[in-house]
């Protein structure tokens, strides 16, 4: 059983920074791949990044590749999304999705933990 719980979202200015957290209620968090997806409203959960189980590994989508970087430490169960230089095109709700397995899906189907997601706005 797991349990994931997102925190960190807000509101910002463009070009501002956020950075989100996803806590993990599990004894074995090490042995779960993590990613961030995002939604808008009335659009697809759409895939944002994504990090291995060791945290070696890292993967993100073109959109936010530069200025998103993934990262955990196993130590404290935690994940970690530092978003910097956000556009207006990143408002979404940003959720925390797990996997027992050692490969990265970029797809909301190749994970079954999810968390309630935390809200971003970013004016323009």
């Amino acid at each position: 059983q797991v349990q994931l719980v997102e925190s960190g979202g807000g509101l910002v200015q463009a070009g501002g920074s956020l950075r989100l957290s996803c806590a993990a209620s599990v004894r074995t968090f090490s042995g779960y791949t993590i990613s961030w997806f995002r939604q808008a409203p009335g659009k697809e959960r759409d895939f944002v990044a994504t990090i291995s189980r060791s945290g070696v590994n890292t993967y993100y989508a073109d959109s936010v590749k530069g200025r998103f970087t993934i990262s955990r430490d196993n130590a404290k169960n935690t994940v970690y999304l530092q978003m910097n230089n956000l556009k207006p095109e990143d408002t979404a709700l940003y959720y925390c999705a797990a996997v027992s397995s050692g490969g990265m899906s970029t797809s909301t189907k190749g994970y079954n933990y999810w968390g309630q997601g935390t809200q971003v706005t970013v004016s323009s």
